[in-house]
């Protein structure tokens, strides 16, 4: 176990350094600059600000000069605002974390019920119906049903205020964001669920009089995990980081709202420092997966 983890970390930092050195490649690629906006400055303090942040330097040796910086955990200020980057991410983090973890709840918790009712009730009505609002939620984007819920329940009906700092109303958006995963769950619990209820193991359990909740619980549900969690570890850490649309219909400054506005004003550490964050994230995620495996699944090798 060890020697797959230390394996696995390595490969994640290999990861890493191929995004950040594409990221900061491709942003340097871009026309135009950070300091190229309809108010800009004249060339005397342009040169002297690209100066301040090397950006009168080659970008190889920019590149070199900025990994350094976060090896010694420094990532920089907004070429923008003038903050603490570190700072910056801290503080829309906990707004998009609270956001996507909520909406993973939800989606986990809804999409493993329904999917056990409708593998147990098999071709009947629930399963019927379950099925018929999955198909629906898979066919429509979190970005139509995020416009949607803003326009009736808060513009029309008024029964929901739109999200402010002042207070912050996470039940449309994590409605949004928790019915797509919540959809794919249920269908992939469904059919993990029946695969499982056909096997050996369970028939067995049954015909030894083990009690019905006995058996889905502890004998059809566990082993029907395995296919859910594949995709649980990346959805949370997606949910998390791709909530950037969401947030910006109803206008939640979290961490998506903050890359995208970094990208527009090409706010060049905040956006090298926000992908590799968020690239921390989504390595990390696939790291805990697997482990979760073997803890469902004794019987799993990870070397």
């Amino acid at each position: 176990m060890t020697r797959y983890v230390v394996k696995r970390v390595l490969l994640a930092i290999l990861t890493l350094l191929i995004i950040s050195a594409i990221t900061f490649f491709a942003m340097n690629a871009i026309p135009g600059g950070p300091f190229d906006a309809e108010k800009a400055p004249s060339p005397e303090v342009k040169a002297v600000l690209e100066a301040r942040y090397n950006l009168d330097k080659p970008v190889p040796e920019q590149y070199v000069i900025y990994l350094n910086n976060i090896l010694h955990g420094d990532w920089g200020v907004s070429l923008k605002t003038g903050r603490d980057i570190s700072t910056t991410l801290t503080s829309r983090f906990g707004i998009s974390a609270t956001l996507g973890l909520e909406a993973a709840a939800v989606a986990i918790v809804l999409g493993l019920v329904l999917g056990s009712i409708a593998a147990l009730n098999r071709n009947k009505w629930p399963d019927r119906v379950i099925i018929f609002f999955t198909t629906f939620f898979t066919g429509v984007p979190s970005f139509v049903l995020a416009t949607l819920l803003l326009l009736i329940f808060c513009v029309e009906l008024q029964w929901f205020p739109v999200w402010s700092a002042a207070s912050p109303n996470y039940f449309l958006p994590v409605v949004s964001l928790s019915l797509y995963p919540m959809a794919y769950i249920t269908r992939l619990t469904k059919t993990s669920m029946l695969d499982s209820l056909s096997q050996d193991y369970v028939r067995t359990a049954r015909a030894k009089g083990v009690p019905q909740v006995k058996v889905i619980f502890k004998h059809a549900l566990r082993n029907a995990l395995i296919p859910v969690v594949t995709y649980v570890g990346p959805m949370i850490a997606g949910i998390i980081t791709g909530s950037m649309v969401v947030e910006s219909i109803f206008t939640i400054g979290g961490l998506g709202t903050q890359f995208v506005n970094s990208i527009n004003n090409s706010d060049y550490p905040l956006v090298m420092a926000t992908t590799i964050f968020l690239g921390t994230l989504m390595v990390a995620a696939n790291l805990i997966t697997d482990l979760v495996y073997k803890v469902i699944d004794p019987r799993i090798n990870l070397e």
